[in-house]
């Protein structure tokens, strides 16, 4: 597999670390605490944001309420500090909004943080082991601060329990980082590898003596003596500063060494102008891959004092990248931020297909962020790009206003690239379900049936596929829908089959479970598993736009405009264009009609129809606005073109067959339908 070379290229495939959490929680710095949407569930009192940091570092455990209330309201009689709890408990519980009872579980007495859905960074720093490799230090690295340091002097008692925690920390990340720089003194670590990993040691400790020996030394077999020098003057300085103490004598004897190393050299070495960048051999002849694979390169900066958050920004993307189940994304494990290194020969030395690179610039009062997609084929050039800018004081926000619509729309593009290639760069069924989608896409019968074949054979070479299944799965439900299904009944029951199969060979798959919720709702009307299937798939992976858009289209179904259009602006931001998902864009014109908004159903689903004519559900709430608008003149080229794709369709056939819950929602439409003049039974 692509993703077990990778370490032989001083990269890691990414793990979604933490992929069934409902909310990440970081302790260290600031607290902040992001749901699986990156909405902002901090609650704004001090005493509750206490009330949650405790809870984090007793995780799993039942907590007293009367230990807190003692804890926080320490000069207030028992009764005053148990209410005062209540109250901030329940602004807690507020801001963790439809989340809340899965996050908290309270009663009368206690109270307890359910860890199984929650990552806490302090804690998945001293966890191990860590997926794909990834050292706690390379972690630790996105997690800079003290512990909850934005805390202090909210009460006697809950300063002198923090101070223990924060002592309890530093020994215990002390003995992490010596555990760390124990595995980078075994074996043959390259050079460039020990160097990134003692300076995210340094990063968190700035006085690590150990970590900066490791640094001085790689910066020496780099050929970057000068460099390591200054390493040693900055620890010394760091040490002075923090501890009032000077450097150990080894410390200062591998200063001395490397001084008189650099003092013998008469002249610069000219053979090997820049031995600090990284030589790669030519590209072997390009070869098929079994899967595709996806480079994220760390963003470059300009300026030092963002250099972490860059790096932080590109392990996010890939973070998110690797939710996607039908590529592999492999990510540099340490910062590199010399932008040399990102030469042709590097690129294509990786066996890449594409690679993500970024950069950074920092303003006044903001950041602004390019990034690129580059098509590493027989030429290497940028397929996509974006720029966002973000307000230095809306930081908290980075990862639901750039890495989700970074990750959304970078998906399709990789997508619609691969499946408009003439040649194949790699070779598995997945393969064949790219070439499909297109030509599902179209609604048009004749590449609609094409695509059929293409997953059909994906099914025949790899039966587990989970991607084939679900997307063959939506195949049937459009056929059904399209009118096209000789049998319906048996077109159903394999749509079901193949669903509810691809689960079972991919549990983590957000696509199958779409596809399950739809299915549920459009074909069963089952709308209670309908949206524990949407649920869930949200939650694998929030930043598959088309989700938003199907799970839209059932909260129409339920009467639920609001909650739809909600959805569907969701769909619309993380991916503004994707002709291969269009057709869900149809939704809109739905919502519009169960919201009794006709004009804006009108305006929508006349552009939509032009734009999809194929697509026969298109039309049918189209003419619903248009008959309630009283516009039966502009109905009848839309009712022709409707009835020449569904010769059958009628208003009962409608009432009798489509899925809607309430009563009231199916007679309006109805009711619409037939002022526009279409066919009543």
């Amino acid at each position: 597999m692509a993703r077990q070379n990778a370490n032989q290229n001083n990269l890691v495939a990414l793990d979604v670390g933490a992929r069934q959490a409902v909310v990440r929680i970081h302790l260290l710095g600031a607290l902040r605490a992001i749901s699986y949407l990156g909405e902002d569930l901090v609650p704004r009192g001090r005493k509750a944001r206490a009330i949650l940091g405790y809870l984090c570092l007793h995780a799993g455990q039942r907590v007293p309420r009367a230990k807190i209330a003692s804890l926080l309201w320490d000069r207030v009689p028992d009764h005053q500090a148990r209410a005062s709890l209540r109250q901030s408990l329940r602004e807690l519980l507020l801001a963790f909004g439809p989340l809340a009872d899965e996050i908290l579980e309270t009663d009368a007495e206690m109270v307890r943080l359910n860890q199984r859905v929650c990552w806490v960074d302090s804690a998945a720093i001293l966890a191990g082991p860590h997926p794909a490799n990834l050292l706690r230090t390379d972690l630790a690295a996105l997690c800079e601060g003290e512990l909850l340091e934005d805390l202090s002097g909210i009460s006697e008692a809950f300063d002198e329990w923090l101070l223990m925690e924060r002592a309890r920390f530093a020994t215990e990340i002390t003995g992490v980082f010596d555990e760390e720089l124990h595995q980078i003194a075994k074996g043959d670590v390259p050079a460039e590898r020990r160097a990134g990993l003692a300076r995210r040691i340094i990063a968190c400790d700035p006085t690590h003596e150990g970590a900066s020996r490791i640094l001085m030394t790689a910066l020496a077999d780099l050929g970057e003596k000068a460099q390591a020098l200054r390493e040693f003057e900055r620890c010394r300085m760091a040490m002075r500063s923090r501890l009032e103490v000077e450097p150990s004598a080894e410390s200062r004897a591998l200063y001395d060494r490397l001084r008189s190393a650099t003092a013998r050299q008469s002249e610069p070495d000219l053979g090997s102008p820049n031995r600090a960048e990284p030589r790669f051999i030519a590209a072997a002849p390009a070869q098929i891959a079994s899967r595709l694979r996806i480079g994220v390169i760390p963003f470059q900066v300009t300026g030092e004092e963002n250099t972490q958050l860059a790096f932080s920004l590109s392990q996010e993307i890939a973070s998110a990248l690797a939710r996607f189940r039908w590529f592999d994304v492999v990510s540099a494990l340490t910062p590199q931020p010399q932008l040399a290194q990102w030469d042709e020969a590097f690129l294509r030395a990786k066996g890449w297909h594409y690679a993500v690179e970024g950069n950074l610039i920092s303003g006044a009062d903001k950041i602004s962020i390019s990034i690129r997609l580059m098509d590493i084929g027989h030429d290497i050039r940028p397929v996509w790009s974006d720029r966002f800018e973000l307000a230095t004081h809306m930081m908290d926000q980075l990862h639901d206003r750039v890495v989700a619509p970074v990750v959304a729309r970078i998906d399709p593009a990789i997508l619609f690239i691969e499946g408009q290639q003439s040649t194949s760069r790699w070779s598995s069924a997945t393969r064949l379900v790219v070439q499909a989608i297109p030509m599902l896409a179209s609604m048009r019968q004749a590449p609609f049936e094409k695509a059929g074949e293409l997953l059909a054979e994906a099914l025949r070479l790899e039966p587990e596929n989970a991607k084939a299944a679900a997307w063959s799965a939506f195949w049937y439900i459009f056929h059904i829908g399209q009118g096209w299904s000789a049998d319906p009944a048996a077109s159903i029951r394999k749509a079901q089959e193949l669903a509810f199969g691809a689960i079972k060979s991919d549990p983590e798959s957000a696509e199958a479970h779409a596809v399950c919720g739809h299915i549920c709702s459009f074909l069963e009307k089952d709308f209670e598993s309908a949206l524990h299937y949407f649920s869930v798939a949200i939650r694998l992976n929030p930043n598959v736009a088309v989700i938003w858009a199907i799970s839209a289209a059932t909260y129409c179904y339920i009467g639920q405009p609001d909650m739809a259009l909600k959805h569907l602006e969701r769909y619309q931001n993380l991916a503004p264009s994707n002709p291969n998902t269009h057709v869900w864009d149809g939704v809109f014109t739905t919502a519009h009609v169960i919201a009794r908004d006709y004009e804006q159903a009108y305006r929508h689903g006349r552009r939509f129809v032009r734009e999809n004519p194929d697509f026969s559900n298109g039309y049918k709430p189209l003419l619903a606005a248009i008959g309630h608008l009283g516009r039966r003149d502009e109905a009848a080229p839309y009712i022709q073109k409707l009835l020449a794709l569904e010769p059958h369709f009628t208003i009962e056939h409608f009432i009798r067959t489509y899925p809607l819950a309430r009563q009231e929602d199916r007679e309006n439409y109805a009711r619409g339908l037939e002022l526009a003049g279409v066919p009543k039974g």
